[in-house]
C-alpha cells in the first residue's frame, strides 16, 4: 500500500495536476474535522458514489481517515473497484494535524467559505432581520428572494417571500423584480445561498437595491419572528424580454469570471479524452426540467447547489467541468461563480440541451463492483423460513433514518464500513444475510464481509423493497442497533435547531474565512473589474 506524507500533499493540493482527496469516514466523523479540500466519500457508500465524483480510474486518489486503517481499507477496495493511483494519507487527519495543516469542522466547507470571502471581499451589503421586519411592517416596495430548491423553502422561509434558487435568480430576477425601485432581499437558510445570490444579482448589473439577508431564516428566528410553513410562492416563469436582459448579464459577468463557450465537436472531443481527463457534464437546470430531458452522460447539479456544496457533485481537482441548461443563463452564471472558486477549466455548452438526444427520468448512480462481488442470494420468502429456523441473522445497511422508520421485522441496524466489527454478538454458524433498500449495497457486503471473516452470509435479493413487495412484516423503532445511530445537526430539524445550535452555527460560518486564510490553500478569486 502506497503511503504519502502530509508535506508531500499539501505541495500536490497546490499545483494543476488531477488529484482527488477522499475521507472515508461516515458523515457524522467527517463532519466534526477533516482537511478543507477532502471530499467525503464514506466507506459504506463507496461503491455508489465514487463512480460518480471520480469517473476516470487513472485520477491520482489520496485516501485519508482517523489513522485507524480505514483508509487502508478503503485503497484496497478502489484497487479491487480498478482504480490504479490510490495512496493513503500517512497518520490520517492526525498526521496533516502534526505536520502543521489545518483541519475543519462542518460540511461542504470549501464552498461555505467561498460564500464567506465573497462577502469580505466584495462588500456584499446586507440587512438584518429587524431592519428587514420593520420595512414590511411599514408596507415598503420589498421583494424576498429566497436561494434554496424549492424542498427546502417549503419547510420554511421569510413570510411574503418567493422561492427562486441560486442560479435562477439571475435567469428571473428582471420578471420576478419588474420595478428599479424595489428592494430586493435575497435569504436563504444561513449565510452562503443568501451572500452568493444578492452579489449574482449585483454583478449582473440589477438596477435594484439588492442585499443579503443576514444570517437567513436563521437570523430571522434568533430575531423572534416567525418563519412561514409550506409557502406556495413562487418566481414567475421567463418572459422573452426578461430572458433577453437576464442573457446580455450572464454573458457580461461570465466572459469577465473566464468562463468558456463550447460547442457540441468540442464536447464531443472531451468525452474522447475521458481516460486521460476527468469530465463532469452538469446539468444545472430545476430537477423537473431534468427529469423531463437531459443529455445521457449529465449529472444533475442544481446551479446554486453546485455552488453552495461543489463537493456533493466534485471530487477531482484539476477536472474539467462542462455546464449545461437550455437558454445559458443559468450555466454561465454557475460557471463565473465556479472559476471564482478556484476551477480553471469551465465550459458552457452553447445551445444547451438542443444540441443532442435527450433522455428523460431520474439518473440512477452505477453501482461499480457489483458484477465482481459474488454473493449467495436469498429471496424473500427463503430468508423468512432461515430467520424463524433461528439459522440466519438479519444485518440492515440502509441510512439510519430509514432504518428508524422502517425495516424488516427482527432486522439489526449495522454501518457497513465498521463492519466486521460487532458479529460476534451471533453464533459463528449463524448466516450473517445483509439487507439494503434494494439489495445492492447487501450484495457488495455479504461478499466482503464472507472474505473477511470466513463466515457464511448472504444477501437479500431485492432488498427490503422485495420484502415489503412479497408482503412480509416490517417494523419502525430502533432496538437493535449493533453500531450506534448519529445524527448530523440539521437547521431544518426542529429537534436540534436551538438557540445555541443556531449562534454556534452561524459563528462557525463567519469563521471560515479566518481559517481558509491561516490555510493558505484556497484559489478564491474575484472578477476583474467591468
Amino acid at each position: 500500500m502506497r503511503m504519502i506524507d502530509a508535506r508531500t500533499l499539501k505541495t500536490k493540493l497546490r499545483g494543476n495536476d488531477e488529484l482527488a482527496l477522499i475521507d472515508v469516514r461516515e458523515d457524522v466523523d467527517f463532519y466534526r474535522n477533516h482537511l478543507l479540500f477532502a471530499v467525503n466519500i464514506p466507506l459504506s457508500r463507496l461503491e455508489q458514489m465514487i463512480d460518480d465524483l471520480v469517473p476516470r480510474a487513472g485520477t491520482p486518489i489520496v485516501v485519508c481517515d482517523a489513522g485507524d486503517g480505514l483508509a487502508e481499507r478503503a485503497a484496497g477496495r478502489l484497487e479491487w473497484l480498478g482504480y490504479g493511483d490510490v495512496s493513503v494519507l500517512a497518520g490520517g487527519i492526525a498526521g496533516w494535524e502534526k505536520a502543521g495543516g489545518i483541519l475543519f469542522a462542518g460540511a461542504n466547507v470549501p464552498s461555505k467559505a467561498f460564500g464567506e470571502f465573497v462577502e469580505h471581499e466584495y462588500k456584499t451589503p446586507h440587512i438584518t432581520a429587524e431592519d428587514l421586519h420593520a420595512r414590511i411592517q411599514r408596507g415598503e416596495d420589498i421583494a424576498i428572494l429566497d436561494s434554496r430548491p424549492w424542498e427546502e423553502f417549503r419547510i420554511m422561509s421569510i413570510p411574503g417571500g418567493k422561492d427562486c434558487p441560486g442560479a435562477e435568480l439571475v435567469y428571473r430576477a428582471r420578471d420576478a423584480v419588474p420595478s428599479p425601485d424595489t428592494l430586493v432581499v435575497v435569504n436563504c437558510a444561513g449565510r452562503t445561498r443568501s451572500i452568493i445570490g444578492a452579489q449574482s444579482l449585483i454583478n449582473a448589473a440589477l438596477p435594484n437595491k439588492v442585499v443579503a439577508l443576514k444570517d437567513g431564516t436563521m437570523g430571522w428566528e434568533l430575531a423572534g419572528f416567525k418563519v412561514a410553513r409550506q409557502a406556495e410562492a413562487k418566481a414567475p416563469d421567463v418572459t422573452p424580454a426578461g430572458l433577453a436582459r437576464a442573457k446580455e448579464s450572464a454573458e457580461s459577468v461570465a466572459a469577465r469570471a473566464g468562463v468558456r463557450k463550447i460547442d457540441t465537436a468540442t464536447l464531443d472531443s472531451f468525452r474522447a479524452e475521458r481516460a486521460e481527463r476527468t469530465l463532469y457534464v452538469l446539468d444545472v437546470r430545476t430537477p423537473e426540467e431534468y427529469e423531463a430531458g437531459h443529455l445521457s452522460d449529465a449529472i444533475h447539479a442544481f446551479g446554486g447547489q453546485l455552488v453552495q456544496a461543489t463537493d456533493r457533485y466534485v471530487a477531482v481537482r484539476g477536472a474539467r467541468l462542462v455546464l449545461v441548461d437550455d437558454t445559458e443563463v443559468r450555466a454561465l452564471m454557475t460557471g463565473s461563480w465556479l472559476r471564482q472558486m478556484g476551477w480553471d477549466d469551465v465550459n458552457v455548452l452553447q445551445g444547451g440541451v438542443a444540441t443532442h438526444p435527450l433522455v428523460s427520468g431520474q439518473r440512477r448512480s452505477r453501482m461499480v463492483g457489483l458484477e465482481k462481488a459474488e454473493a449467495r442470494k436469498l429471496s424473500p420468502a427463503a430468508l423468512q423460513g432461515l430467520l424463524q429456523s433461528d439459522k440466519a441473522a438479519l444485518i440492515d445497511l440502509a441510512d439510519p433514518r430509514r432504518y428508524k422508520a422502517e425495516h424488516v421485522a427482527g432486522a439489526w441496524y449495522a454501518v457497513r464500513s465498521r463492519l466486521p466489527e460487532g458479529l460476534d454478538r451471533f453464533s459463528p454458524n449463524t448466516t450473517i444475510v445483509f439487507t439494503s433498500s434494494d439489495g445492492r449495497f447487501a450484495q457488495l457486503a455479504a461478499a466482503e464481509i464472507a472474505e473477511m471473516t470466513g463466515r457464511p452470509t448472504a444477501a437479500l435479493q431485492g432488498g427490503t423493497a422485495a420484502w415489503k413487495a412479497a408482503g412480509l412484516p416490517v417494523e419502525g423503532g430502533e432496538d437493535r442497533l449493533i453500531h450506534p445511530r448519529v445524527e448530523l445537526w440539521s437547521p431544518y430539524d426542529d429537534k436540534h435547531r436551538t438557540k445555541k445550535a443556531m449562534l454556534d452555527y452561524l459563528s462557525w460560518e463567519v469563521d471560515l474565512y479566518d481559517r481558509i486564510k491561516k490555510d493558505g490553500d484556497t484559489r478564491f478569486r474575484t472578477l476583474p473589474p467591468a
